[in-house]
């Protein structure tokens, strides 16, 4: 007979654990995983670093009193992972098969095997894709009020969108800014009735209809002076003064990858049951746990993200340990 090659990995070949994303939540969870002596892969995928990694003062991580820019509490937790023995790489998941013991990842030309998975790729803001908002965010272009609110505190500002996101970051803004106009490109509404009812009726919130913003001025400064816009029925021009915009526009979970997999919701989030175990047909997949912002679509907080990361690895090391490892 003819020799054969086994394509079926040999134990030492197979990971205890691989991480998909390199954000708050994946990196707590390598932390946690690296300290167990799993020595976690971690894929830091197309947005390495997060969302955090394009913010600018993060002041309400707990521990940091003076505040952290967030690509150094990012690089931090890289370092702190790498310190006891977690693997980060520059990589992007093309495909994988949840389907086989151990789990296959196939990274370019490359197929990983590991023996549990933890999901931590995140969501990624709706932007206007315009080059000066690009050019502006973390300097007065925004897509987290609870996170830079603070920052425009007696100041007037914008918040663009017509959904219930849209008027729970102008609602929450009113706490800090002097003005908050609401800026929707048509004249329906996509939000609940009662949450633009409460819109509507608060003073310190106006209504822009029919309007888009064409430009986002204040880049030569590196800081928001205002908005260029255009009413979409007559055409009309007009610059409207604000020193923040802040895009209430929704996420998009990158979750695409897992579609057929895993449960998703209406809007693609990863559908969790007791915090971090993924779904099928509403059953947990054994191996297979979620985090941070790809299954929390409430908080979207740093400290939410990296809590869960922690729950995710502790899940991770309780399942090897029942399983022989």
């Amino acid at each position: 007979m003819p020799d054969t090659i086994s394509t079926t990995p040999t134990a030492a070949e197979v990971r205890d654990t691989v991480i998909l994303g390199s954000g708050c939540s994946g990196l707590t969870a390598a932390i946690y995983a690296a300290r167990s002596n799993l020595k976690p892969l971690v894929l830091e995928g197309h947005e390495p670093g997060g969302q955090l990694s394009i913010t600018t003062l993060v002041e309400n991580f707990p521990g940091w009193p003076d505040g952290i820019q967030g690509p150094e509490l990012i690089e931090n937790m890289k370092k702190q992972a790498t310190r006891f023995g977690a693997e980060l790489r520059m990589a992007h998941l093309s495909s994988i098969d949840l389907t086989k013991r151990p789990f296959a990842l196939n990274v370019g030309k490359e197929t990983i095997h590991t023996r549990t998975l933890i999901i931590a790729s995140g969501a990624s803001a709706r932007w206007l894709n315009l080059p000066s908002e690009q050019a502006l965010i973390g300097h007065g272009v925004s897509s987290c009020a609870t996170c830079d609110g603070f920052f425009a505190s007696g100041k007037e500002i914008a918040v663009i969108g017509g959904g219930d996101s849209a008027m729970e970051e102008a609602l929450f803004l009113t706490r800090f800014a002097k003005k908050v106009t609401l800026i929707n490109r048509s004249e329906n509404f996509r939000a609940s009735r009662i949450m633009l009812e409460r819109a509507i009726a608060h003073p310190q919130i106006e209504f822009l209809h029919n309007t888009v913003v064409e430009e986002v001025l204040g880049v030569e400064e590196k800081d928001v002076r205002g908005l260029k816009l255009k009413n979409t029925k007559t055409g009309q021009q007009s610059e409207l003064p604000v020193s923040f915009m802040f895009l209430g526009i929704g996420h998009i979970p990158n979750a695409s990858a897992f579609k057929g997999m895993l449960d998703l919701d209406d809007d693609g989030y990863i559908l969790t049951q007791g915090n971090v175990f993924p779904t099928l047909n509403g059953q947990p997949i054994p191996g297979v746990f979620a985090c941070g912002d790809i299954q929390d679509r409430r908080y979207r907080q740093a400290i939410t993200a990296a809590g869960s990361g922690c729950m995710a690895a502790l899940e991770v090391e309780k399942y090897l340990e029942e399983h022989g490892r």
